[in-house]
């Protein structure tokens, strides 16, 4: 990174682990409701760390070559135990990291040239417990996700406005559509980036869980057999990017 795109990603890191000190003076309202929402088909876990920052992001420095911008749900199982409080650390970043180590033509070590980010720092067992989180948590509980949703998008948007070849994966299609959990996330990032170059730089894709990333991209490889994988993988971001945000 050059100079001023360090200071940027400094200035990013340290306002969002400011950001989660914060808004982890609702860990006490969220755990038992965390608790509750998991009872739902999840074993039971042990929850650690309510609202969870990305410690990975304190072993950036200056000299990584940061490719990738990849934006996950929000911190699950895995994530948020005290061991890790890293992002996509469970199987979905295993087939994540996997996919980059068999496709070495990406250029991406996923550990070390990308900065994972979530749509909300709140965790959840699964991704749609946070509807249920959300719904019974009154009030404050409800704007607080709603508002680390719009920080996460419009400080990430700065972020990549910063990195200026860096490309943002928008991963998990399903939850960004009109009435999805994360719509709010959506919204806020496509008004911080509509009107700039870093609108090019956007892709959006099925989520790496269940190997549904994989699966989606061997489908439109079917029908696409003359692109190459990297051209493939833009082609299909693009693609979803047209069908999710309000103008093509």
């Amino acid at each position: 990174m050059t100079e001023t795109q360090w200071n940027s990603f400094c200035t990013f890191r340290d306002s969002f682990r400011k950001k989660v000190e914060e808004w982890s003076a609702f860990s006490q309202t969220l755990m038992p409701l965390q608790k509750a929402a998991a009872q739902d088909k999840t074993p039971p876990y042990p929850i650690e760390t309510p609202i969870v920052y990305n410690r990975a992001l304190d072993e950036i420095t200056q000299d990584d070559d940061i490719k990738l911008i990849v934006i996950g749900d929000n911190p699950g199982k895995d994530e948020q135990l005290l061991k890790n409080n890293k992002y996509l650390v469970g199987q979905a970043g295993k087939i994540a990291a996997g996919f980059f180590a068999r496709n070495p033509e990406f250029s991406v070590d996923f550990r070390k040239n990308a900065i994972i980010l979530n749509k909300t720092p709140v965790h959840s067992a699964k991704t749609a417990q946070l509807k249920y989180i959300q719904k019974n948590g009154g009030e404050e509980i409800r704007m607080l996700i709603e508002e680390s949703q719009i920080w996460m998008a419009e400080k990430t948007a700065a972020l990549l406005k910063s990195l200026e070849t860096t490309e943002l994966w928008l991963v998990g299609y399903s939850e960004l559509k009109e009435k999805g959990l994360f719509t709010l996330y959506k919204n806020a990032l496509e008004a911080a980036c509509r009107n700039d170059r870093a609108w090019n730089r956007i892709f959006v894709f099925q989520h790496f869980s269940m190997n549904r990333f994989s699966i989606d991209l061997a489908g439109f490889q079917k029908n696409h057999a003359d692109f190459s994988l990297q051209q493939a993988v833009h082609a299909l971001g693009t693609l979803h990017k047209a069908e999710i945000f309000t103008q093509n």
